[in-house]
């Protein structure tokens, strides 16, 4: 107990220094499009938002913020983050071709992603490649020592185990999602910290 307690003293001294010197802690952004995309969807109707196909907007496939570059912090975070991420990180499945497919993907690597389309059997399938091949990234990223934050923009009650686990590696994990729309309680509370992205999808989709 005393260790754990001089341990943790240890935690806030450094998190102090940090803020006083003015570091900023490196970070990924990890998002499962699939999850995004739909309850995104139903995020602008209720909203009163047009979604219009294009560059940021693919029907059922992907959806992202116009005018916002994925590896811009996001305005409403703790100012210990880097102002730039390392990389973003954008995983989707869709129902289509493969050319399709890959003018999907290059649509969201012009956008500043490194994208995964994942391709689905039949369109109300939710593709697994997503969730694993997100595991699978973050894990990785994690025990490489790549970043120090990862923003999870997700809603999904399964990445919980995946969270402790990065947890475990000594990373903050920040759930970046929309608030009461699709989000798991439990995914929420099993991160270090939650921003709504609700408000920031209404201001850039109106500026359309």
């Amino acid at each position: 107990m005393a260790e754990a307690v001089r341990v943790w003293r240890e935690m806030i001294i450094f998190n102090q220094g940090l803020q006083m010197s003015g570091e900023r802690r490196t970070w990924m952004l990890f998002v499962d499009g699939e999850n995004l995309t739909i309850q995104a969807e139903r995020f602008a109707a209720k909203s009163g938002i047009t979604l219009v196909e294009g560059a940021n907007y693919l029907k059922e496939t992907f959806v992202w913020l116009p005018g916002r570059a994925p590896t811009n912090s996001f305005n409403g975070l703790r100012s210990y983050l880097h102002p730039y991420g390392m990389r973003a990180y954008y995983y989707t499945s869709m129902k289509a071709d493969d050319s399709r497919i890959d003018a999907a993907t290059e649509r969201l690597w012009e956008l500043g992603f490194t994208p995964q389309v994942f391709k689905k059997i039949r369109k109300e399938d939710k593709a697994k490649g997503v969730d694993i091949a997100l595991t699978k990234d973050m894990l990785i990223h994690a025990s490489q020592n790549h970043y120090e934050v990862a923003c999870l923009l997700a809603g999904d009650g399964d990445y919980v185990p995946l969270v402790e686990e990065v947890k475990r590696f000594g990373k903050i994990v920040v759930c970046i999602f929309f608030g009461g729309n699709g989000l798991s309680p439990t995914l929420k509370i099993a991160c270090d910290e939650f921003l709504d992205v609700g408000p920031p999808f209404i201001e850039s989709w109106k500026q359309v």
